[in-house]
């Protein structure tokens, strides 16, 4: 029995050792194993969440309008020698000739409009972000806006609105809204301000996604897929806050001077500034003849008691009505009574 275990072991270890693997057999395994590592290790990954700050978004909407408003105001002094209202009814023309050079200059060449400088942030297909992959290190990364998507952006933003302006002024010229109610020019008004409504109210609606998700502050941007990202990861707003709060300080400044000066006696502070003036007789050395109020010759001459000093009557009367204790502008002594210029004592007239 032992010859014979000996005989078949002998005999396998013979077989295989006439049949070894191919030597290159690891490298077949190899190459079909690795797509599937590979499928695996990339669904374990997840995208990269990103947050694009919602004020940035509005704020380099708001600097875009600014800088076309900026434009167009030096583009008007170049013509202000012209005919007056010239421009006037030119004004769409030249509304959309300014978009197009900010478009033209900016995102046709795959740059970011002036606001969108200012504020880190560029436009990125969202169609063809990479989720996956060694490329994708900040989840910013992606393409810029496509060939087709530029010239949707442009029709849709610069010639929407300038075709939407001429339309709107066109059927308010001819008057389609005061049509009779069956004729084609109130169909089209009534048509327009469908159109209108339906707009302003996919707008809110789009504005309330936005505030939710922080994706697209437009229903063109939404349409087109184009998203706006930061530019650089690691890039701060480019706005300062100084002239803001240069801004701020003065506004609360002149509303805490517009509650108080109501509030403050003129009388008693030209009293407690008095002494300290320069030129104390000022007002003594000035034209007697004249109304120290008014600055002008009285038509009808009061004087003020006891200082005997000349007014206008009307001037006289309703600041001595104004102030219980007026006092007299020239000698800043209290008037007790008025009287007419050249009367006696006695017809005086009790302030």
């Amino acid at each position: 029995m032992e010859k014979e275990t000996l005989v078949s072991s002998s005999s396998s270890s013979s077989s295989w050792a006439a049949d070894p693997p191919p030597e290159d057999s690891w490298i077949d395994a190899h190459r079909e194993l690795l797509p599937r590592w590979r499928s695996l290790s990339e669904s374990s990954q997840t995208p990269i969440p990103i947050s694009i700050s919602r004020v940035n978004q509005f704020d380099a909407a708001r600097l875009d309008v600014e800088m076309t408003a900026m434009l167009k105001e030096q583009l008007v002094k170049v013509f202000s020698l012209m005919k007056p209202g010239f421009l006037f009814q030119y004004e769409p023309e030249l509304d959309a000739f300014l978009e197009f050079l900010i478009w033209r200059f900016s995102i046709w060449v795959d740059k970011p409009t002036p606001g969108n400088a200012l504020m880190n942030l560029r436009y990125r297909d969202e169609r063809a972000v990479p989720t996956r992959g060694k490329e994708v290190r900040t989840g910013l990364e992606g393409p810029g806006l496509s060939v087709s998507q530029k010239i949707w952006y442009c029709l849709t933003t610069v010639g929407g609105r300038y075709i939407w302006s001429r339309l709107q002024s066109f059927s308010a010229f001819r008057r389609w809204g005061d049509f009779e109610q069956r004729s084609l020019g109130r169909r089209l008004w009534l048509l327009i301000q469908r159109v209108e409504g339906l707009y302003k109210a996919s707008s809110f609606s789009n504005l309330l996604i936005f505030l939710y998700t922080g994706r697209y502050r437009s229903i063109i941007e939404r349409a087109l897929k184009a998203r706006l990202v930061y530019g650089s990861p690691n890039m701060n707003r480019a706005v300062s806050f100084e002239y803001m709060n240069r801004q701020l300080v003065w506004n609360e400044f002149s509303e805490m001077l517009l509650l108080l000066l109501p509030l403050l006696n003129s009388s008693s502070i030209k009293k407690f500034l008095l002494p300290f003036s320069k030129d104390k007789t000022s007002g003594s050395s000035s034209n007697e003849s004249e109304c120290p109020i008014c600055h002008a010759n009285p038509t009808i001459p009061f004087v003020a008691l006891p200082c005997q000093h000349r007014y206008c009557y009307y001037c006289l009367r309703t600041r001595c009505a104004a102030v219980s204790s007026y006092r007299c502008a020239r000698c800043n002594e209290a008037v007790e009574a008025i009287q007419r210029h050249g009367l006696g004592e006695g017809r005086a007239s009790k302030n």
